[in-house]
């Protein structure tokens, strides 16, 4: 009988201690309390679509030839920060917004959160900045929106590169997403998840290629990356994204794209393997694939030098 109420006792208190967590947790993160610590800070800018306040960082002429740069799942501009003013100065107006739910942006209880969704925000952010038409950049998960966008909106996409894009559901079988996908448990236990230094180090040893993580695993990187997650607006776009999530229709449906298409991919991508993207090459009619020996998920932040000037050369490269 003892032995019971000592196990009830620490559930209690395990209880308790969650509870205390999710309650204390900031209701959200605000770029003006932060921007002395953020990379880029001074190219920030904020422009309402639709009634939600996006962040972007914008550099290069407004007058030359506009790329957008669309981030990840739980990601945010920051991915792009060692190459924004790289390919702006090979003649671009280069845009990086925040995802809707993501980064400094607005993160709405009513969002939809869906694929679908976040590319006609893209667009209508282009249509904010007057922006007819542009090279759409996407990685990861921003992958998948980028070719809705070109699936959806081909009259408004110039070109596309695709950086280890989301092209299906696999990568939603991973341990720790299927748990925060979870009902009830996801609610109580993604916080923790996405709270913790120890599994976001170890998140993004796993990202990186072995032989880049050790210099791009910093407190630096890490703190960047972590602060625009450790809310609880942030926590439940996260949910909500995984919950609704669905990028099947990009493998079905790539044999639409018409654009030209820069397959970009890391050998060692331990997230979207190599074999995706050599089947995406096969399904998409005017598509090349690069790919990056030695290079995990990220190639934009493994090899920025690199990265920039293949996108760069794609995009100026009218003929392919």
């Amino acid at each position: 009988m003892k032995k019971r109420y000592l196990i009830a006792g620490a559930y209690g208190l395990a209880g308790a201690a969650l509870a205390a967590r999710l309650l204390s947790r900031p209701r959200d993160v605000h770029w003006e309390e932060h921007v002395g610590r953020l990379p880029h800070a001074e190219h920030s800018r904020f422009v309402e679509v639709e009634g939600v306040r996006v962040h972007y960082q914008e550099a290069g002429a407004s007058d030359a030839s506009p790329v957008v740069l669309i981030h990840g799942f739980c990601a945010s501009a920051f991915v792009w920060g060692d190459v924004l003013l790289n390919i702006a100065a090979m003649g671009f107006r280069v845009i990086a917004p925040d995802l809707i739910g993501f980064g400094f942006s607005e993160k709405p209880r009513d969002g939809e959160y869906t694929i679908d969704a976040q590319a006609r925000l893209i667009v209508r952010l282009m249509d904010a900045l007057g922006i007819k038409r542009a090279a759409l950049v996407g990685s990861s998960y921003g992958g998948a929106v980028a070719a809705c966008c070109a699936l959806d909106f081909p009259e408004r996409v110039e070109r596309l590169v695709l950086v280890d894009p989301v092209s299906n559901d696999d990568v939603k079988n991973q341990r720790l997403l299927r748990l925060a996908a979870s009902p009830v448990m996801g609610d109580l236990v993604s916080p923790l998840i996405i709270d913790s230094r120890r599994l976001m180090r170890w998140r993004m040893a796993q990202v990186y290629a072995d032989g880049s993580a050790r210099h791009l695993v910093s407190a630096e990187r890490m703190r960047a990356h972590h602060l625009p997650l450790r809310n609880a607006n942030a926590h439940r776009a996260v949910l909500r994204t995984l919950r609704r999530w669905n990028a099947r229709r990009v493998e079905r449906e790539a044999h639409r794209i018409t654009q030209p298409v820069l397959l970009i991919w890391g050998e060692d991508d331990r997230d979207i393997p190599l074999g995706h993207g050599e089947r995406l090459h096969a399904l998409i009619p005017n598509s090349r694939l690069i790919v990056f020996r030695g290079c995990g998920h990220l190639p934009q932040e493994e090899r920025p030098a690199e990265f920039a000037g293949l996108v760069a050369g794609f995009c100026k490269n009218r003929d392919k």
